[in-house]
């Protein structure tokens, strides 16, 4: 069921009531008062759903959640007693339940002096059986790279029943440093200037970027299911550390992790639970599971293992048929390897018809083509063209080019497809991370890894709201060509485009799920137009992706 409803409740701030602007600086957002960032739902249940606010009083706060049948909060049907606690950068979290399965509700906070939040809207899942079932996937905002055009562009639709964020909700580091200042839109500063490390760092960070209000209107209109990936901690975090994480000088990992951790349940939509399901009728059961800190193996270095060796070609043939073949490497561990595998299993057997994965990274195979040297101008940094290269070497020798996907756990993706198969499960990767977009056929294996013969399913991998793809390094080739190169070498890949930002829009029914990819026109300006949408389906029982 879909409402008709006064949109300038729910979006005010949104794209449609400003142009170009700022967002405040460190003094302005620890300054604030009152509801000083909107509100946001998630996690929703056929019964319940959490919901987030933040307000900024001289301490602890009492506030009262009221969720309504109506924007005009004519019929109260639940809510509660909740406190914004200072020793939570005072973020407030409450699950209000005794709902109706499969509703639209509103809701919004009421402070101990009479303030009243902004109105958000929220759905229950559904129950029984489900004809028709939106979902919004997002990933990668890196907010100097441009605007969050694309969270604004979903904001004010009518068939999103839920969004999911598959990570790099912001991003860790200096201001400087990825975008360059030269390559920063203007008004889009990052607070603290500094990468961020500690709780005051992170906390600040989060802040910033939930002044957006874009990103605002988005959780407002929308329960979110969301999990970190890598740069909510830092860049290619494992459960041991990560690459931009150095112990000398940012202290200890774990230190780190944890501020990160804590700060991300503060100020998200979500619970303590490190991975989750939730279920969509008989339509659909969404895993959402943790690929990045819980057992992730430190990640692979091609570059490493063939450092000094006189022979490339056997350096290379010893590193695949060695270390990236290992039987024990490991993304989520056993514990939840088992958790998921039974939940297939399970959620098949129970009649539904989908079994949506949605992860972090992408799944789908992909090594690079012999040309790819020559993608990158000549007067690129020399590490560019050096890792480029090796990625083209390793590519000839069978060794995909991402080794912080699940191209670099071989093993790990392969217990995954043969649960999948043993289930018999209509499976449906959904991703983030890469900031491109791909679509992929899920089942081929690497060199020495099995039958590569059966479907296990397809993967809709979304592109990034904002932070760079290909084009920022193959600059002057022709995005086609790199897609017809790409697709040529990778028989699964159903379709990729490597320079464009956006979302996806999935629409999930019982005998089909279709996924559209919706291309940003610009990000440097604030504007929802779009440059175009790739539309891609898969048949239930086919695992196979097919253009529309």
């Amino acid at each position: 069921m879909r409402f008709t409803i006064d949109r300038r409740l729910l979006i005010k701030g949104s794209i449609l009531g400003l142009g170009a602007l700022s967002i405040p600086g460190a003094a302005q957002i620890l300054g604030a008062r009152g509801f000083s960032h909107g509100v946001a739902s998630g996690e929703p249940g056929m019964d319940s759903v959490l919901l987030w606010t933040r307000y900024v009083g001289s301490g602890d706060s009492k506030l009262r959640a009221e969720v309504a049948t109506d924007p005009a909060f004519t019929k109260v049907v639940s809510g509660g007693e909740v406190t914004a606690r200072a020793d939570a950068d005072h973020t407030a979290k409450i699950t209000v339940t005794g709902l109706q399965p499969g509703q639209r509700y509103f809701y919004r906070f009421i402070a101990p002096d009479g303030a009243i939040s902004r109105i958000g809207r929220t759905r229950t899942l559904p129950q029984g059986d489900v004809s028709r079932f939106g979902i919004g996937l997002f990933s990668c905002s890196n907010m100097p790279f441009g605007f969050f055009n694309a969270y604004g562009h979903a904001a004010v639709r009518d068939d999103i029943d839920l969004v999911i964020h598959c990570g790099d909700y912001l991003y860790e580091y200096d201001r400087g440093h990825y975008p360059s200042l030269e390559d920063a839109v203007p008004g889009r500063i990052i607070e603290p200037a500094n990468e961020m490390v500690t709780l005051a760092d992170y906390r600040l960070r989060y802040a910033s970027y939930r002044l957006d209000p874009d990103l605002q209107a988005l959780h407002a209109a929308f329960p979110m299911i969301a999990q970190w990936d890598d740069h909510e901690l830092t860049n290619d975090a494992y459960k041991d550390g990560a690459e931009n994480h150095q112990p000398d000088m940012e202290g200890e990992w774990a230190v780190r992790k944890a501020a990160a951790q804590k700060v991300y349940r503060e100020w998200m939509p979500v619970s303590d639970a490190m991975y989750d399901s939730f279920q969509i009728g008989t339509l659909a059961t969404i895993f959402r599971p943790e690929t990045r800190i819980t057992a992730r193996n430190k990640q692979l270095s091609v570059g490493e293992a063939v450092a000094g060796r006189g022979d490339l070609a056997k350096a290379l043939a010893d590193f695949r048929d060695g270390a990236w073949s290992m039987q024990d490497r490991t993304l989520m561990g056993a514990e939840q390897e088992k958790w998921l595998y039974d939940g297939l299993g399970k959620s098949k057997k129970d009649g539904t018809a989908w079994q949506i994965l949605a992860q972090q990274v992408i799944m789908g195979y992909g090594r690079f083509p012999t040309n790819a040297a020559d993608w990158v101008p000549t007067n690129s940094p020399a590490i560019v063209r050096t890792r480029l290269a090796g990625a083209v070497a390793a590519s000839q020798a069978g060794l995909p080019y991402n080794m912080d996907s699940w191209d670099g756990y071989p093993a790990a993706r392969n217990r995954l497809y043969d649960a999948a198969l043993a289930a018999d499960a209509d499976l449906v990767v959904l991703s983030g991370d890469s900031h491109n977009a791909w679509g992929y056929n899920l089942g081929e294996r690497g060199p020495g890894q099995g039958d590569s013969k059966h479907r296990v399913g397809v993967e809709f991998a979304g592109h990034s709201v904002t932070s760079p793809g290909f084009e920022a390094y193959a600059k002057g080739v022709p995005p086609a060509d790199i897609a017809r190169a790409l697709r040529a070498v990778n028989p699964g890949m159903a379709f990729c485009d490597t320079s464009q930002r956006g979302y996806v829009s999935l629409e999930v029914t019982p005998q089909q799920v279709a996924g559209s990819w919706h291309f940003m026109k610009d990000i440097r300006t604030r504007t929802t137009d779009l440059a175009g949408t790739h539309r891609m389906t898969v048949q239930r029982g086919a695992k196979l992706l097919q253009n529309a």
